[in-house]
């Protein structure tokens, strides 16, 4: 038997054909990604998760102008610090709303509707609590989480109110997050789509009203810019939670169905026991970002913009591999459920190929306008773009590489395999990248911070193959 196939091969063709078969006798079900056309179903899925994260960064971006032009930098200044602190906190919910993903996809795949809503109702349940109790932590303690991160003085009355607002609102965000989630382990992208249009359109449309308090509203300065934020997620969540329930979608809870709500059982433990090394795999990423940050910053001003302006360009780069990731995981979820395990393999090498096709595509748009691109963010004339320039020739195939690993973990995650990734994630970007940099700085100057990039990315990719295809991943299924 070949080791990378996802499960062991039958020894009559008959029987190795029988869970299609099966899968495709059954009766037909909304947000079913178990039968069709593989790569249209991947595209389908997979676009609006693409464009879910497009409007998302977009609306930031569009938040931070208004801020910065109606406010000025030390408001600015204060969102960013803020944000820093709400990216580690979503962190760890994060990781649960996966693990629950993950989980109602398999359920759905088997057809367990029943099931499938006592994970969504347990880890929605669950997150509803950390999200409470985050909220009432961070509202007593932001100041010193401010303080930890050294906020400047002059954005630190900005910076405490903006983010006490978030973390009051924290509940409703969380729970926006786990609905859109759910919907998409239950094969349903569009509406989670829908949502974030509806939340965007509101963001940008209140965003300056609560920011100055034209005719009767109050000016609420950058506090207004937070509120806005959180009504707007909270339109998204009650767009979601209406469709659920007027479509009567599989998903939706009620009568005595909303006891599922109360954490509790097999179903808790799974999204505790995965959930907290996906969560995990996110705090890796964040924490080496700031040590490069902190590396940046020593080659100067100048570097320290170019590497700002570059990170907003690969922001967009990560955005195909993390859409497609997160397609395979659902649709690979759902065929472990309908026992059609070797389908997996088909998904994974579509996913693989649809992904670098766009990753491709995208990484050249950006390195042959790249001084177009990131005249948008330094000007045209500024003296940190040659450093711009070349960073984006040394880093930007590096996320086009390690996309690779997005895929297979992906396809690993469904089958409930996370300690690995996690380890994984951990040597390419500490012993990996960063040991790249302590070992190569002192031959090669502040090259060193640029060719981490590529040094890290192809032992993640390398690692994470032989992982794929010698490792004991599958066996971490349990039904």
């Amino acid at each position: 038997m070949n080791e990378a196939s996802p499960i062991p091969l039958c020894e009559d063709t008959a029987s190795a054909d029988r869970p299609q078969d099966e899968a495709a006798a059954r009766p037909a079900m909304r947000g079913d990604l178990t039968r069709g056309p593989i790569l249209k179903t991947l595209l389908l899925f997979s676009i609006p998760m693409l464009l879910s994260n497009v409007l998302q960064t977009l609306n930031g971006s569009v938040n931070a102008i208004w801020v910065g032009r109606l406010l000025g930098e030390a408001a600015l200044a204060a969102t960013a610090n803020a944000n820093i602190v709400m990216f580690l906190v979503f962190a760890a919910v994060f990781g649960f709303g996966m693990a629950t993903t993950v989980r109602v996809g398999q359920h759905f795949g088997a057809r367990d509707i029943e099931a499938a809503r006592r994970t969504f109702g347990t880890g929605l349940g669950f997150c509803i609590l950390i999200s409470i109790a985050t909220g009432v932590i961070g509202w007593f303690g932001a100041g010193h989480l401010l303080d930890a991160l050294g906020t400047p003085a002059a954005s630190r009355v900005d910076a405490l109110d903006y983010l006490r607002v978030i973390f009051v609102t924290i509940p409703l965000a969380t729970v926006n997050m786990m609905v859109s989630m759910g919907m998409r382990g239950a094969g349903d992208s569009k509406t989670p789509l829908y949502a974030m249009i509806l939340a965007v359109v509101i963001d940008i449309a209140l965003n300056p009203l609560l920011i100055i308090g034209p005719g009767p509203l109050p000016a609420l300065g950058v506090t207004g810019s937070a509120l806005s934020t959180a009504l707007a997620n909270t339109a998204g969540m009650l767009f979601q939670i209406w469709v659920i329930y007027r479509k009567d979608l599989p998903l939706r809870l009620r009568g005595a169905e909303l006891r599922y709500l109360r954490p509790r059982g097999v179903e808790l433990r799974y999204v505790v026991s995965k959930g907290l090394p996906m969560g995990a795999q996110m705090l890796i990423v964040s924490s080496a970002g700031l040590v490069m940050v902190s590396l940046v910053n020593r080659e100067g001003l100048n570097a320290a913009a170019a590497y700002g302006a570059s990170l907003q360009l690969w922001n967009y780069l990560q955005m195909p591999a993390f859409a497609v990731g997160s397609a395979v995981s659902a649709m690979v979820a759902q065929s472990i459920g309908a026992g059609d395990h070797g389908r997996v393999a088909k998904v994974t090498m579509t996913g693989l190929g649809a992904n670098l096709v766009m990753s491709v595509s995208v990484a050249a748009a950006i390195v042959g306008f790249d001084h177009q691109l990131l005249a948008l963010f330094l000007g045209g004339s500024s003296p940190a773009m040659p450093i711009a320039e070349h960073i984006q020739l040394i880093c930007t195939a590096s996320f086009v590489i390690v996309s690779v690993t997005m895929i297979l973990t992906g396809t690993m995650r469904a089958y409930g395999a996370v300690i690995a990734p996690l380890v994984i994630l951990f040597l390419g970007l500490y012993p990996g990248r960063l040991g790249f940099y302590a070992l190569a700085e002192p031959h090669i100057g502040s090259e060193a911070v640029w060719w981490a990039y590529p040094v890290g990315s192809v032992l993640t990719v390398i690692i994470t193959l032989a992982y794929y295809r010698f490792g004991k991943w599958r066996a971490a299924f349990h039904r």
